[in-house]
């Protein structure tokens, strides 16, 4: 079967967007939308949205639905670009859906729900699905962050999405332009970070995303980042910039960054890198630095003084951590960047700083 037809209600909801509900055999919304997993194309530009499947939450679902009692009040969101004709009659509509060349539309939420449903022996199972008319892919990204924001998704998702999409709130906004150049990061050959961020499209990377936005986010607020912001090559040069600096810490610390994991290095852990964030930022400013070898020569000045895989940071007198006792929480981060800073300026006056 390749056309179906719904009598469904339309709730008065959006001026702009056309929504509404039907029940539908849980085998036949599975032949007229597609669960779009989230992934890299080949030139690294992002496709689908849902996150990976969830095998043990499946499981407990489809093991509960076996029951003869099982019920399945919550509705699977459905999101149509195509192939779908809505008759409307007041508050009534008739849904013809026509699937003869394959899917036209996407699981926006309930995708586990309906993974559990597909094997089960009983196939005239009815789930409730609430529908949504969008113009576009883009808009269909964008109606799944904010339907899902909400729930607990992950949140570097999330984030991973937010560049492929414009008119979100500021809360969300605010950090697309810093995942937009972690995107770039990881997915430009020419990136000394290239392949190296963890991220859901690429999960064997070491460098948690979210850290890297944490250090951009800062230098677009009152950093390096927003001065080259305002240049005419802002966005190029803002990729350059970091991408100069991790190519010299990689080259100054490899010991510490090649072959290393965050339960193995704290320079790859998050507050490692938060801090190190903080060394880019007074090295660009202080010493006007910006290609690799202008970072490298006060990058080697640390390595006497950092304890990134074994020993102990040195803090002061009474505040010896050990090599690992060092977590990516804001206290800590900034007594390590605080630390760092510090003794690039003693050494820089020509007087080491005490420890």
């Amino acid at each position: 079967m390749t056309t179906y037809e719904y009598q469904a209600i339309l709730p008065r909801q959006s001026g702009r967007y056309t929504v509404f509900a039907f029940c539908a055999r849980a085998a036949d919304v599975l032949s007229f939308a597609q669960i779009d997993r989230i992934g890299r194309r080949e030139d690294g530009s992002l496709r689908g949205f849902q996150r990976p499947q969830v095998a043990a939450h499946i499981r407990e679902i489809r093991a509960y639905l076996e029951g003869e009692d099982a019920v399945l009040p919550n509705s699977v969101v459905v999101a149509f670009t195509r192939g779908v004709n809505v008759a409307r009659d007041g508050a009534m509509a008739r849904i013809r859906i026509d699937a003869a060349d394959g899917p036209v539309a996407f699981v926006v939420d309930g995708q586990q729900r309906l993974s559990a449903l597909a094997d089960l022996p009983h196939k005239d199972f009815e789930v409730f699905v609430s529908g949504i008319l969008c113009e576009n892919e883009e808009e269909l990204r964008k109606q799944f962050i904010l339907i899902n924001n909400t729930r607990p998704l992950p949140k570097p998702l999330i984030y991973e999405l937010l560049p492929t999409v414009d008119g979100l709130p500021n809360r969300l906004s605010s950090r697309s332009d810093a995942a937009a150049l972690v995107e770039r990061l990881n997915y430009d050959e020419a990136s000394s970070l290239h392949g190296q961020i963890k991220q859901h499209t690429n999960p064997t990377g070491v460098l948690q995303d979210t850290h890297m936005q944490k250090l951009i986010m800062a230098s677009l607020s009152d950093g390096a980042l927003r001065e080259l912001a305002a240049t005419d090559d802002g966005t190029e040069r803002s990729f350059q910039l970091i991408s100069n600096f991790f190519a010299a810490v990689q080259i100054v610390f490899a010991e510490a960054w090649v072959g290393h994991k965050p339960r193995t290095s704290r320079l790859v852990h998050g507050v490692g890198v938060i801090a190190m964030g903080y060394v880019m930022e007074y090295l660009h400013a202080a010493r006007a630095a910006f290609a690799t070898e202008d970072f490298c020569p006060a990058l080697e000045s640390l390595r006497g003084v950092t304890a990134w895989t074994s020993g102990t940071w040195e803090f002061g007198e009474d505040n010896q951590r050990p090599w690992n006792g060092l977590q990516c929480v804001p206290g800590d981060y900034m007594e390590l960047s605080q630390y760092l800073l510090s003794t690039l300026k003693g050494i820089r006056s020509g007087q080491m700083v005490r420890r």
